[in-house]
C-alpha cells in the first residue's frame, strides 16, 4: 500500500463518519483533517485530489477546497 492509498483510506474513513452527521458534512471532514493531519499529509491528499482523486468518496472531494494546504517555506 503506497502513501496515496493510505491517505485515501484514512480520508474515506473520516468521510464515512461525517456522512452520518447533520450540518455541513464537508466542513466537518475538512476541519478534522486540518486539525489532525500534518502539513505533509494534507499536501499528499490535495495532490492526490489534483490528480483525479481516485477511490476517494465524493464528500472528501467536496471538502478539498476547505483543507489547508501545507505552508510555503520562504527561501
Amino acid at each position: 500500500m503506497n502513501a496515496a492509498d493510505k491517505l485515501t483510506r484514512m480520508a474515506n474513513q473520516i468521510a464515512t463518519f461525517f456522512e452520518s452527521q447533520t450540518g455541513d458534512q464537508a466542513a466537518g471532514v475538512a476541519a478534522h483533517i486540518n486539525e489532525n493531519w500534518s502539513p505533509p499529509m494534507r499536501a499528499g491528499l490535495l495532490d492526490h485530489i489534483a490528480q483525479g482523486g481516485a477511490d476517494l468518496k465524493p464528500l472528501v472531494i467536496e471538502a478539498a477546497p476547505l483543507i489547508r494546504p501545507a505552508p510555503v517555506r520562504a527561501l
